[in-house]
């Protein structure tokens, strides 16, 4: 050890937790219950500084051997936040072993977070990995690693991964990161949001060691089943499109044309945790679009029918747009009188249509079109507005900002008869 003082026998990688659906409190007190774990096999026994009789290491010899593996977001304070509290967690374990100084020190390592990396619109995930190492630099990471952007495609190719390992190359160059010695130190934001972080951290590290130590929890199935609380609360948020994904359930574009990249035929890392990504229900919806595309030859699509002046229309038509288009729909459209609307309805080849407008548009011809498109052989006709703005047998249901996006487009994917 004395001859190679920066080499780290034993990584603590938390990514497994991130990886799995934890938020960052959790993926943090996973890791300080991991790194106890490995610090009680490095000693043998209690943890002590000083050296034991069975041959385990001192507890500053075990901490010297341990760096932290930990997901760097898109979220640029809340990683920010993550890091500078893991340090601060970890510095007061370590006291309690009698460790104290440069030996209490956390190495960190810091990975652009899987999950957020998407298959469709794969360009994105550039801003977002850029964003990621940006955060890790300034929450003061050791090291760290910027993910390709075609990562969740296959294998990345030679340019996704220049692109990756010069990221923080640029951002220590043109940004000089690596200056300034905690350059978020001292804004009230951020030290209130890592102080109420470490908080939450340490209960659930704290919890884990009540409950028998990180491998009991993860025998048991109780871990798991606590981060799949968890990312069961975020699914609700992305399917709602509250948190957004750009390029996903946000601004989709069906016909956009991915780049190849060779299969990646690694098999699989197994363990006791799943794993999850934020744009996978979306995705899914768009696989299951573009197969219909492919065997039939024509996607399947919504009629959006557009009532009243454009200036009145254009906010809904937009909001529908970006709805259908994050489940691969295509989205043709006409407007005029309720004639004009169903006689473009029966040229556009679905059975679906959605009604776009304004509410005092609404209250004129929502009606009437709607029940012109049902003679046009609408099997369903949507309202782009809150529930209730208009009633009547003729609207099948509702779209609006804050409804279950997956569920809403699953049950148009099945009415269309696209197969799953």
């Amino acid at each position: 050890m004395a001859e190679r003082p920066n080499l780290r026998a034993v990584t603590v990688d938390a990514t497994a937790y991130h990886g799995a659906g934890a938020d960052d409190a959790q993926e943090l007190g996973c890791s300080l219950a991991a790194g106890v774990a490995y610090l009680r096999a490095l000693t043998g026994s209690e943890l002590t500084n000083s050296a034991l009789t069975n041959g385990g290491l001192a507890a500053a010899d075990a901490l010297s051997q341990l760096e932290f593996r930990y997901a760097a977001s898109a979220d640029q304070f809340a990683t920010i936040a993550k890091l500078r509290a893991a340090r601060g967690l970890w510095a007061r374990i370590a006291a309690e072993c009698g460790v104290t100084g440069e030996a209490a020190a956390q190495r960190q390592h810091a990975v652009s977070s899987e999950p957020m990396v998407t298959a469709r619109d794969p360009w994105v995930n550039m801003l977002r990995t850029t964003l990621a190492c940006f955060s890790a630099g300034v929450g003061g990471a050791n090291a760290v690693t910027v993910l390709p952007f075609d990562a969740a495609l296959g294998l990345p190719d030679p340019f996704s991964r220049r692109i990756a390992r010069n990221t923080q190359s640029l951002l220590i160059a043109e940004s000089h990161l690596a200056r300034v010695v905690d350059p978020a130190g001292g804004s009230w934001y951020v030290e209130e949001l890592t102080t109420a972080l470490a908080r939450r951290a340490w209960e659930v590290f704290t919890g884990i060691e009540r409950a028998g130590g990180l491998l009991a929890a993860l025998r048991d199935g109780s871990l798991a089943e606590t981060l799949a609380a968890t990312w069961s609360k975020r699914e609700r948020r992305l399917a709602t499109r509250k948190e957004p994904v750009l390029g996903v359930s946000e601004f989709a574009n069906p016909a956009e044309k991915l780049p190849r990249r060779a299969p990646d035929t690694r098999p699989a890392p197994r363990g006791l945790l799943p794993r999850v990504r934020r744009a996978a229900a979306f995705e899914a919806l768009r696989d299951r679009a573009d197969a219909h595309l492919a065997a039939t030859g024509t996607r399947p699509s919504v009629f959006l029918a557009t009532l009243g002046s454009p200036a009145s229309h254009s906010a809904r038509t937009g909001f529908a747009t970006n709805l259908f288009q994050a489940g691969g729909l295509d989205v043709p459209s006409g407007g005029g009188t309720p004639e004009e609307v169903a006689a473009a309805f029966t040229r556009s080849d679905t059975t679906i249509a959605c009604l776009c407008g304004a509410d005092p548009t609404y209250a004129e011809v929502a009606e009437p079109a709607a029940r012109a498109l049902r003679a046009a052989g609408a099997t369903a006709v949507l309202l782009a507005g809150k529930p209730g703005t208009v009633t009547g047998e003729q609207v099948s249901g509702y779209i609006y900002a804050g409804c279950d996006a997956v569920a809403v487009l699953t049950g148009l994917l099945d009415e269309l008869g696209v197969r799953a």
